[in-house]
């Protein structure tokens, strides 16, 4: 059904949008996208497709979840791959997921390489690591104030 292909790409394109605007998605529109979805799913399917709308809607929190405890990604993300999960299933929103992360590494890859930070930024997630097993304290990985470019990393 074309609703399952276009909707996911509005709800993603509108939050991306309100994300670049305000640094936050809108609750408001992730619930009302995901109501969508369910409503759409009993209403052109039936109830028994209810299962493949939950399994879409619980495994980027399955899978992502660790990467949330970490802080090392936001629940705000977490939510709207749940919501697009809702909408295209299970399997095509682990393959979404898995683009993402992809396109993500690039992306980070070339801004390390062209900002010359790349040994610097090992570094930061080897030190970050060590000092989890040495404490045992979940810290936030990313932490505001936390230099982007060729900025020296803080020394604890």
């Amino acid at each position: 059904m074309l609703f399952y292909r276009i909707f996911p790409a509005i709800a993603a394109g509108c939050a991306a949008l309100m994300d670049i605007q305000r640094a936050k998605v809108d609750n408001g529109w992730l619930l009302f996208c995901v109501l969508v979805s369910l409503f759409t799913r009993i209403w052109k399917m039936d109830v028994s497709s209810l299962g493949t709308w939950i399994c879409g809607l619980l495994v980027p929190i399955l899978i992502l979840g660790i990467l949330f405890i970490f802080r090392m990604l936001g629940a705000g993300d977490i939510k709207l791959l749940s919501v697009i999960g809702s909408m295209i299933g299970p399997t095509k929103i682990l393959n979404c997921i898995s683009y993402s992360f992809l396109i993500g590494a690039v992306i980070s890859a070339a801004l390390m390489i062209s900002s010359g930070i790349v040994c610097q930024r090992i570094l930061y997630l080897l030190h970050y690591i060590s000092a989890y097993f040495k404490t045992g304290k979940r810290e936030p990985y990313y932490k505001s104030g936390m230099p982007l470019e060729n900025e020296p990393l803080p020394v604890k």
